[in-house]
C-alpha cells in the first residue's frame, strides 16, 4: 500500500496553494502515489549533457527571462544611501555563480523515473518517450514511442508513466518546469507506435482491463487547480471517452489509486480532514462503483486489498490517530471494520506497503524512524529502530514478495538504500563507502517547552569539531501547516552550510504532522497561534542551550511556512537577523476572503472562513503577517516569488513587500540618522509552478544573502557548493 498514509497529504499537491515540495526528483513517481505490481518504478541516471536540449535547469530559463529584484534600500530617504548595500561586490559574486553554472556538464546528473512492465523498461531519453528490453536498460539501444516536441510545449518532460496491463498502450503525463498543467498522451504500442489520444489537465490516471480484455483508462481532470471529475476512455476500434464521476462539493478533490494487486481502482475523494473511497472493480470496470463508507466529518481512511480483504488505514475511533483495520471486501461498510493493529502513542504513520504475506509500516516515534513488519499469516510483529541519523523515508515501488526496499535520508547526507528480506527476517543496508558526514557531523533530537507546556521536538545538525557553538551561524527551518511534516530530504546546499560551520535546526511545530493527526489539529483554525508560540520557544531554547545567538540566526520557510515566519517577524523580530522565504503565504486574511481564487474553499478546513465567521476573521487578524506589519526594526528578508504562481498569488506577496517597506521607511525616519535599515529583497522569477525545482541561481542567491546579512566570510562556500550541487 505504497504512500497510503500520505495519499491525503501528498495529494494536496494538486489542491492547496501553500504546500511544500511534494518530493525530490529522486522519487517523482511517488508524487503520483503507488504503482501497481506490473509497474515497477526505479531510477535511471542520465548525464546532464545528454538531456540539456530537452530539459534545461531553471537557472538557464531564468537567464533567458530576466527576474526582477526589488530592494527596500532603493526606497529609503537620501540620508540612507551611503549605507552598506547588498549590491556591493556583486561582480565578484556573479563570477563565482557563472563559474558554478557553466562548469563541465558531465559533472552533473539528473534523475528520471522509469517504469518496468513485463520485459520492457519505459523512460524519457532526450525529447522522447522510449522503451527498451530490460536487460538493455543501461544501453543506448531503445525504441522511440513518442516525440514530446509534438505537443509544442516549452521544454517538456515526463512526470509519470502508466502501462496498460497487456502492454497494448502506454500513457504518460507530460508537463514543463514552469507550469503545473499536465498533458496525458496515450501511445499505441505497435510495430509503428502512434499517439492514440491526448488529454489536457490530467492529474492522476490508471489502467484497468475489462471482462472483454479491453484496456480502460481512468483519469481525473483538473480545472483551476481543482480536481472534481473522473473520466474513463477506451481506444482502438471501440474508442470512447466519457465522464464517470463528478464531485459536487468544491472543498473536496479526487485522486485515483490502483491497489497493489490491481484488483480494485480506488477513487479517493477527500478534503483536509475527511475522506471517502469508492471501489471500481478491476475485472468489471463498467459496473457502478461501490462506496466503502460514506464520508463522516473528521474521519480519514485509505484502502488496500489482499486476498478478498480490505486493509483500511483510518483515524476512526479513539484515539483519533491512524490505526489499521480490515474487513471482507464484500462487506466494506464501517460497522464491519475490525481493529487489526494500533500504533504507540505519539507515533506518526509515514507510509504502509502491502505484500503477499506481510504488511510493512513506516513510522516516526519520538522523532526517530521505525519499520514494523507484520506477518499476516500469524499476526506477528517485528519492530526495527532505524539509524539515528535518518530523518525521512523515500519509498521504492516494488512487487517482489520476498523483499521490501526503501531509502533513508537526511538534509545533509544523500539517501541510502535498505532492504528488508522477509525470508531472513532481517534488514540489510547498502554496502559501500560510508559517507564522511557521518563522522564529521552530529544530529541531535532536543525539545523546547512552549508557553502552554507542550514539548516541541527539534532536529539539530552541526559539525562534530565545532567549538563555541554560540558564535556559529544558525539556520532555522519551519513549516507547520496541513499536517505535513517538515521536509528533511537531502539538500546539497544544507550539507555545504554544515561543513562551513553552520548549525541547522528543524522545528517540528504544531500544525505540522510530525506527532500525528492531533499535532495538526492543535495548530490549525483557532489554534494557529500555537505554531507561532512553538517556533518562538524553539529559537529561544536553541539560544539558551548555546546554539548561536540572535545576531547570527536566520529563519527560512517555503509556502505556508511563511505564515509563521512572517508572524514571528512582526511579534519578536529581535530573535532574528535574516529571513529567506520562497513562494510564501503572507496575506492569509485577504486570500481566504477571496472566493474567486481557485483554492479558497478547499483551504477553509486549515485557516477558517473569515467571510462568514467573525471569530475566524478576528483570529486570523491576530497572526496574519500582512495585517500585523508595523513601524519597527525587522530582520533582513529575501523573498523569492514566481510570476504566475496560482497557489500563492504574486499580488499578495507584492502587497506584503510594499507595506513592509513603508513600515521600515517610517521607522527609519522616526529613529533618525545612523539607523541601519534591514534589507528587503523581492526576487520575482518567471514561471508559474508553485513547486518549482531548485536551481543553482536561486540557491546561490539565497546563500549569498545569508552570508552578507550575517557578516560572514563566503570565500570558500561557493567553491564547496559547486562540488555538491548535483541534481
Amino acid at each position: 500500500m505504497q504512500q497510503k498514509t500520505k495519499l491525503f497529504l501528498q495529494a494536496l499537491k494538486y489542491s492547496i496553494p501553500h504546500l511544500g515540495k511534494c518530493m525530490q526528483k529522486q522519487h517523482l513517481n511517488h508524487c503520483n502515489f503507488a504503482d501497481h505490481y506490473y509497474n515497477r518504478i526505479k531510477l535511471k541516471k542520465y548525464h546532464l549533457n545528454k538531456c540539456l536540449q530537452t530539459k534545461p535547469k531553471i537557472s538557464e530559463l531564468a537567464r533567458n527571462t530576466p527576474s526582477r529584484s526589488f530592494s527596500h534600500k532603493e526606497l529609503l530617504p537620501t540620508k540612507q544611501e551611503n549605507k552598506k548595500s547588498l549590491s556591493k561586490n556583486m561582480d565578484a559574486f556573479e563570477k563565482v555563480r557563472a563559474k558554478l553554472e557553466t562548469q563541465p556538464q558531465e559533472e552533473y546528473e539528473i534523475i528520471n523515473a522509469e517504469i518496468k512492465h513485463g520485459g520492457f523498461v519505459y523512460y524519457q531519453e532526450g525529447c522522447c518517450l522510449v522503451r527498451c528490453k530490460d536487460e538493455e536498460a543501461d544501453n543506448d539501444n531503445y525504441e522511440v514511442l513518442f516525440n514530446l516536441e509534438e505537443l509544442k510545449l516549452d521544454q517538456p518532460f515526463i512526470d509519470c508513466i502508466r502501462v496498460a496491463p497487456d502492454e497494448k498502450y502506454v500513457a504518460a503525463k507530460i508537463r514543463t518546469e514552469d507550469s503545473e498543467a499536465s498533458t496525458c498522451v496515450v501511445v499505441k504500442l505497435s510495430d509503428q507506435p502512434v499517439m492514440e489520444a491526448s488529454f489536457p489537465n490530467v492529474s492522476s490516471f490508471e489502467w484497468v482491463k475489462d471482462e472483454d480484455e479491453e484496456d480502460v483508462l481512468f483519469y481525473t481532470f483538473q480545472r483551476n487547480l481543482r480536481c472534481h471529475d473522473v473520466y474513463r476512455a477506451t481506444f482502438g476500434d471501440n474508442k470512447r471517452n466519457e465522464r464517470f464521476y463528478t464531485e459536487k462539493d468544491p472543498s473536496y478533490f479526487i485522486f485515483l489509486y490502483l491497489t497493489k494487486d490491481s484488483r480494485f481502482l480506488t477513487m479517493n475523494i477527500m478534503n483536509k480532514t475527511t475522506s471517502e473511497v469508492w471501489l471500481v472493480d478491476g475485472l468489471s470496470p463498467w459496473d457502478p462503483p461501490v462506496l466503502i463508507q460514506k464520508r463522516i466529518r473528521g474521519v480519514l481512511y485509505y484502502v488496500e486489498h489482499r486476498d478478498d480483504e480490505l486493509y483500511i488505514l483510518t483515524n476512526v475511533g479513539e484515539p483519533t490517530e491512524f490505526k489499521l483495520m480490515r474487513t471482507a471486501a464484500d462487506t466494506p461498510a464501517i460497522m464491519n471494520w475490525d481493529l487489526f493493529f494500533t500504533m504507540k502513542r505519539n507515533t506518526k504513520v509515514i507510509d504502509m506497503d502491502m505484500f503477499k504475506d506481510h504488511c510493512v509500516l513506516f513510522l516516526k516515534h519520538s522523532n526517530l524512524l521505525y519499520v514494523n513488519v507484520i506477518g499476516l499469516a500469524d499476526d506477528s510483529v517485528r519492530s526495527l529502530k532505524l539509524p539515528p541519523w535518518a530523518c525521512g523515508f523515500i519509498m521504492d515501488s516494488n512487487y517482489d514478495p520476498k523483499n521490501c526496499p526503501f531509502q533513508l535520508c537526511s538534509p545533509i547526507r544523500p539517501p541510502k538504500y535498505y532492504t528488508y528480506k522477509f525470508a531472513e527476517n532481517k534488514l540489510f543496508e547498502e554496502t559501500g563507502h560510508e559517507d564522511p558526514i557521518t563522522k564529521t557531523s552530529r544530529v541531535l533530537r532536543i525539545e523546547a517547552k512552549s508557553k502552554d507546556g507542550k514539548l516541541v521536538p527539534m532536529t539539530v545538525f552541526h559539525k562534530t569539531d565545532s567549538e563555541d557553538l554560540q558564535k556559529k551561524p544558525l539556520l532555522v527551518h519551519v513549516y507547520g501547516a496541513y499536517g505535513m511534516d517538515l521536509k528533511m530530504n537531502f539538500k546539497p546546499e544544507r550539507r555545504v552550510l554544515v561543513d562551513d560551520g553552520w548549525i541547522l535546526a528543524y522545528c517540528h511545530v504544531r500544525g505540522g504532522g510530525e506527532l500525528g493527526l492531533q499535532w495538526h489539529a492543535d495548530g490549525r483554525l483557532t489554534k494557529k497561534l500555537n505554531g507561532l508560540a512553538d517556533l518562538e520557544a524553539c529559537i529561544k531554547t536553541l539560544h539558551s542551550q548555546g546554539f548561536s545567538q540572535p545576531s547570527l540566526t536566520a529563519l527560512t520557510a517555503f509556502s505556508a511556512g511563511g505564515v509563521l515566519v512572517g508572524a514571528l517577524c512582526n511579534s519578536n523580530p529581535a530573535l532574528l537577523r535574516a529571513v529567506t522565504l520562497e513562494a510564501p503565504f503572507l496575506d492569509v486574511l485577504n486570500t481566504m476572503m477571496d472566493t474567486t481564487l481557485p483554492l479558497t474553499l478547499e483551504e477553509l478546513e486549515e485557516w477558517g472562513n473569515p467571510s462568514s465567521d467573525e471569530k475566524h476573521k478576528n483570529y486570523i487578524k491576530r497572526y496574519c503577517p500582512y495585517q500585523n506589519i508595523k513601524p519597527q526594526h525587522y530582520p533582513s528578508i529575501h523573498i523569492t516569488a514566481y510570476e504566475n504562481d496560482e497557489r500563492v498569488p504574486l499580488k499578495g506577496i507584492v502587497n506584503y513587500t510594499k507595506k513592509l517597506q513603508e513600515a521600515i521607511t517610517k521607522h527609519a525616519e522616526d529613529t533618525g540618522e545612523g539607523y541601519q535599515a534591514p534589507n528587503i529583497i523581492l526576487d520575482i522569477q518567471p514561471g508559474g509552478n508553485h513547486v518549482i525545482e531548485d536551481s543553482h541561481k536561486k540557491i546561490t542567491a539565497q546563500i549569498k544573502f545569508l552570508y552578507e546579512e550575517l557578516g560572514l566570510d563566503n570565500t570558500s562556500v561557493f567553491e564547496d557548493l559547486k562540488k555538491f550541487l548535483k541534481f
